[in-house]
């Protein structure tokens, strides 16, 4: 009989790992360039436009701020 999980050693246990990760990295459907670039300028719209509201915010409760103290 083949050997339990428990009984494999750690370069066996490391080879079934790397074989299991590369098994399913074959099954990924990676985007292309363009909806690489896509998704880049998205993401840096997103972050620039809640950066420039959270820096309005910011401003608005300064204002309010010195106008109470």
């Amino acid at each position: 009989m083949g050997e339990t999980v428990a009984k494999k050693g750690f370069f066996a246990k490391a080879r079934d790992y790397f074989k299991g990760v590369f098994s399913e990295m074959k099954k990924v459907s990676w985007p292309t360039r363009k909806e690489t670039y896509k998704y880049t300028l998205v993401v840096i719209v997103v972050c620039a436009a809640f950066a420039i509201l959270f820096w309005l915010l910011d401003e608005i409760f300064l204002a309010l701020l010195g106008l109470i103290v």
